[in-house]
């Protein structure tokens, strides 16, 4: 006799039932890549704001929202990515568009907004935003960007990111092309060199980069050039000399990174560089597709040494938080499976996990991952978030800035994961890191008082 499973489907809308599943004996495919379902009030972010996201670390570029002044305040600064050079990328600039705009059309304001901006700043490329308003009254930006681009002598690159485009994946896409427009190779770019390497969806938001940028230059290998933490106009422009692709965030890479094998013929591979097993394994990875042992031996050393120092640190920390149970609901189905092993490395069991893009292929790798009893569910809105951490008695939610007001209203631990946190998640210094935030959060004496 099959036993019913424990979801309470009756806080589910009926749309919504095929993308939530409970890990049982019973195999079930699970439904995502969809668009959100109306009225749900999904936690998915718009198109625009999906490909700012990926394009705002660009630090020596202009972006521009052609838009209201809402969008732009939403997104300034919204990936919080270090630099080691230019800071022009923290500033937030909009075409700022009212009732008159929508009337006549903003092109005119568009274009004087494009020229104000480049007499004030010596940048090489300027990124011009589309929102829902310009997908609405049709201003050509193509048009407006090309003339700019000829009268000012720079590249200004239309992100065609307009919200009823479609959900938050489509603004990783949009942001993928300008990206491929902006690299084509030019006289900028040489020729491809061995051992080097393109470090796609890391975006630095804690010096990550310069994390991995460090492990790498230390086994042999190059980082050329990160899509797009820290990165630069000239960086980017040479983008094609290197002789691989390695992906961290595949919701918003795996675009790019096919595009350019079909175009410049450069092979690409998923890594992940969050927990001590993603990140050990990577670095072999990456090893392995070079072929060279001298780089695979320094790799294995690295290892080692690197292990070995933060192994007793999480150990402590395993003993401390063995049994409590974690909710995860992040972006990308990347992030999400590395998070699983980092948890079971510290002792904590998962119990219900979610993304907002994740894939077929990567729900089937969580599923094999988890225990059974575990929640898995895509694009999930707050209802259902509250009821299933409820359900499966979560100590603690990981998530990003919208998650966090209910997880404290719940009475819930939680730990940020997205864009708002000051200290790196990856490599061997991220998993103590992770280790130590859980810890001082869920061990708080605050919770005696919920």
């Amino acid at each position: 006799m099959d036993v019913p499973e424990p979801v309470l489907w009756d806080t589910v809308l009926e749309e919504r039932k095929a993308s939530i599943i409970t890990k049982g004996k019973q195999k079930k495919h699970l439904k995502c890549d969809i668009d959100s379902v109306a009225g749900c009030v999904s936690q998915r972010a718009c198109v625009y704001c999906g490909a700012r996201v990926v394009l705002n670390p660009v630090t020596d570029a202009i972006h521009l929202v052609h838009g209201p002044i809402g969008c732009a305040s939403y997104t300034w600064d919204i990936r919080g990515s270090l630099s080691s050079g230019s800071e022009l990328y923290r500033n937030s600039f909009s075409t700022d568009l009212k009732e008159q705009d929508v009337i006549f059309g903003g092109e005119n304001k568009l274009a004087r907004a494009i020229d104000e901006l480049v007499a004030k700043y010596p940048a090489k490329v300027v990124f011009v935003y589309a929102t829902c308003i310009v997908g609405v009254i049709g201003d050509d930006l193509e048009a407006v960007c090309k003339a700019a681009a000829k009268k000012h002598n720079i590249e200004v690159i239309p992100v065609q990111s307009s919200g009823f485009a479609g959900n938050k994946a489509a603004g990783y896409r949009a942001a993928c092309d300008a990206l491929l427009r902006l690299i084509q190779p030019g006289e900028l770019s040489s020729a491809p060199r061995v051992n080097t390497i393109n470090y796609l969806g890391d975006f630095n938001l804690a010096g990550e980069v310069w994390i991995i940028k460090n492990y790498l230059k230390q086994v042999g290998i190059e980082v050329n050039v990160a899509f797009t933490g820290d990165s630069n106009y000239k960086a980017l422009k040479n983008a094609t000399r290197a002789s691989l692709n390695v992906i961290q965030c595949a919701g918003s890479m795996i675009y790019l990174a096919q595009r350019m094998k079909e175009l410049y013929q450069i092979p690409y591979l998923n890594i992940s560089f969050l927990g001590l097993e993603d990140t050990a394994t990577s670095l072999r990875k990456i090893a392995a597709h070079f072929g060279d042992e001298s780089i695979m031996a320094r790799v294995e050393e690295l290892i080692e040494r690197e292990t070995a120092k933060v192994k007793p640190v999480l150990d402590w920390y395993r003993q401390r938080l063995q049994g409590k149970k974690a909710a995860i609901y992040v972006g990308g189905g990347f992030k999400a499976i590395s998070l699983i092993k980092q948890f079971r490395e510290i002792g904590i069991d998962v119990v219900m996990i979610g993304t907002q893009t994740g894939r077929k292929e990567e729900y089937q790798t969580i599923n094999d991952l988890v225990d059974e009893g575990t929640v898995i569910l895509d694009d999930a809105n707050p209802s259902e978030l509250e009821k299933f951490m409820l359900e499966k008695g979560a100590h603690l939610l990981v998530g990003g800035v919208k998650e966090r007001p209910l997880a404290y209203k719940l009475g819930i631990a939680f730990i940020d994961h997205n864009h708002d946190r000051k200290h790196p998640l990856s490599g061997f210094v991220g998993a103590v890191n992770l280790a130590k935030e859980v810890y001082s959060t869920l061990c708080s004496p605050v919770w005696q008082y919920v």
